[in-house]
């Protein structure tokens, strides 16, 4: 029986809510289709925003919503999406897929959406090929409340008012898609674009993200960080679960063998040693610790569904996934002292989403079920925890090991303690026995995510993997004992 201790008595970091962000591009089905229809489609909308998908996040908690990109945001020109739409530019989306881009979601369009949502807003700016000037009056045009041309160009398009943008992003892995640069060179433009993204309105300050490394490139956060220190207040990280290793061919979403299930597990887990190593970067050139790490993309990524457009990345969602986004926030809490927010890629339609659709037709994945189940843990505090575990080797990856139970425990205002917990062996159970330090428990409900690996949610079969009532736990008088099937997620509430 595996020992589990929580600690009330210390108290880390507050999780920040936006650890549970989503990402929208303007790629494939997300934006078109997933979250915008428009207001004359017969899909029950309001202001062009699907009804369904929207509810369906709001139920989730998504705290806020990156947009447009992506390696959409550094082609991307904002004052093509204001204005009327019939005379809007239209452009060739030339990283994904080499459709039209009508530019019928524009900026009006994704502050209407987070409102509808109620989450912030976490805009990406083109650096790429973009101007500073473009990029000013784009913050100006957003947030300033005052008289100006941006100002009035804003409310000749139907806002008086100025929204309030919590995040903009200075560019979009510039070390790709971005702009194919150097470190140094990304640093030093970083500086000169975000000197003139202005905080107009006293108190409410844009947090600036600067684009960070692709994977295990330590090179490139030394370098970035040694240029912007202050100037910044995030780093983005962007990391991907490729099963295969091979980008050409990276795996099936669906058809998977126990082998590389685990290969995918192992992959994933990496993220536990990227986030430690880029965090060690940092803390040894800003030592004062001002700038925070950010994981804006992060998540599985197989080959397309057979039958789907290529450049769309349209895949299906199983447990698999389940168990990848639920052991990935857990250690997005662990580290809630220095993560300020992350997106997992994408919402609607693209990579791990959260949600499928087709049509009228909507479906919540697995990964959905994972964000709902933990979104108790946002805002609260984060405990001292510890669990012992067996660990499971990859065969696939040179035997590199990962533990078969990964958790996190937060505490609530009001004195709740949340425990979340992902076994990741897709054939063992596990037994725990749970003590929480200095309490008494009063009592202990329990909720699971569970099923053998492959199962998934589909539009014939919505409510295949779902969260349902657990009762394979036993309440003791200072924590509880339980077993975990495999494959599972469990949330445990303990008052």
């Amino acid at each position: 029986m595996e020992k589990y201790l929580i600690n009330p008595n210390q108290k880390i970091a507050e999780i920040n809510k936006d650890i549970y962000g989503s990402f929208s591009e303007h790629l494939g089905r997300c934006i078109y289709e997933g979250l915008y229809v428009g207001e004359d489609s017969k899909i029950p909308n309001l202001n062009g925003m699907r009804k369904d998908v929207v509810k369906a996040l709001k139920e989730m908690g998504l705290p806020v919503l990156r947009w447009p990109g992506g390696c959409f945001a550094d082609e991307y020109h904002w004052k093509d999406g204001i204005g009327d739409k019939a005379s809007r530019k239209k452009m060739i989306n030339t990283h994904w897929g080499g459709v039209v881009e009508d530019n019928s979601f524009g900026t009006h369009e994704y502050f209407e959406l987070c409102r509808q949502l109620g989450c912030d807003s976490y805009v990406n700016g083109n650096v790429g090929s973009g101007s500073v000037r473009e990029m000013s009056e784009w913050v100006e045009y957003m947030t300033f409340d005052g008289v100006s041309s941006m100002a009035e160009l804003r409310e000749k398009y139907g806002s008086k008012a100025p929204w309030k943008l919590k995040y903009f992003g200075v560019g979009n892995e510039n070390w790709g898609c971005g702009g194919n640069m150097d470190p140094e060179y990304y640093g030093c433009l970083f500086k000169r674009y975000n000197t003139y993204c202005r905080d107009y309105k006293a108190g409410e300050h844009i947090q600036r993200i600067a684009c960070g490394p692709n994977g295990s490139d330590y090179h490139w956060t030394r370098e970035v960080m040694d240029k912007v220190k202050h100037h910044a207040n995030g780093i983005a990280l962007h990391y991907y679960t490729v099963p295969t290793g091979n980008w050409n061919h990276k795996g099936s979403a669906t058809d998977f063998d126990l082998n590389e299930y685990i290969s995918t597990i192992c992959k994933a887990y990496k993220m536990e040693e990227l986030i430690t190593n880029h965090l060690a970067v940092m803390d040894s050139i800003n030592p004062q610790r001002w700038v925070k790490l950010v994981v804006d993309e992060w998540g599985t990524w197989y080959d397309v569904e057979p039958g789907t457009n290529p450049g769309f990345l349209y895949q299906q969602s199983t447990m698999r996934d389940a168990i990848v986004a639920a052991l990935t926030l857990n250690i997005f809490n662990k580290h809630a002292d220095r993560i300020l927010m992350c997106n997992i890629a994408q919402t609607v339609n693209v990579l791990q989403s959260v949600i499928l659709t087709d049509g009228k037709k909507m479906v919540k994945t697995p990964t959905y079920h994972v964000f709902k189940l933990f979104k108790e843990h946002q805002n609260n505090t984060l405990l001292g925890s510890y669990i012992t575990t067996d660990m499971i080797k990859s065969k696939n990856d040179g035997n590199r090991e990962f533990p078969q139970l990964i958790e996190s425990a937060s505490i609530d205002d009001n004195g709740v303690i949340y425990s979340t917990i992902a076994n990741t062996s897709a054939t063992k159970s596990a037994k725990i026995k749970c003590q929480i330090a200095d309490r008494k428990v009063k009592s202990i409900k329990a909720e699971i995510i569970t099923g053998e690996c492959h199962e998934k949610n589909d539009f014939e079969n919505t409510d295949n993997v779902k969260i349902e009532d657990f009762d394979g736990f036993r309440k003791l008088s200072d924590g509880f004992t339980a077993t975990l099937p495999a494959c599972s997620v469990v949330k445990f509430t303990v008052e």
